[in-house]
């Protein structure tokens, strides 16, 4: 199954696929949009020119695992992207992946607008990664 992974940001939303054995995520770029609902339509476009089968949304829940104001936004976005394109959505914890994709930039000497411009798409990708490994546990098949 061809899966995308998002991390889903205010201005930058970062995109990652799978392949169809669900064997490896490879960093799918990263679409810029200004405002809620041109990055929804953005991404629902890039979503559907990548034949998208499921849509896993990063979902920033807070350290104790409570919900905050973005992961409900985030949960808002899911929804309303699995509308619009009619690919089921799922939400994924993303603790700290962020986080995970700026230390793995700095250890590989990646700066400036470089590090802007592949944060996103690493942080989806890392997103992915998880939820791909955490399916072959439950031992869900391709």
């Amino acid at each position: 199954m061809i899966i995308v992974g998002i991390d889903f940001g205010d201005v930058r939303t970062g995109l990652a696929v799978c392949d169809k054995f669900e064997m490896m995520a490879s960093e799918a770029g990263c679409v810029t949009a200004e405002g809620y609902k041109k990055a929804l339509a953005a991404v629902g476009e890039r979503v559907k020119e990548l034949r998208a089968e499921l849509i896993v949304v990063g979902n920033p829940v807070n350290m104790n695992g409570t919900a905050g104001p973005r992961s409900e936004k985030c949960r808002a976005f899911a929804r309303e992207l699995s509308e619009l394109t009619g690919i089921p959505a799922e939400l994924y914890d993303e603790r700290l992946t962020t986080v995970s994709a700026h230390r793995i930039l700095s250890e590989n000497n990646v700066r400036g607008k470089k590090r802007k411009a592949t944060v996103d798409a690493l942080s989806a990708r890392l997103i992915l990664e998880d939820y791909l490994t955490l399916r072959r546990n439950k031992g869900i098949q391709p």
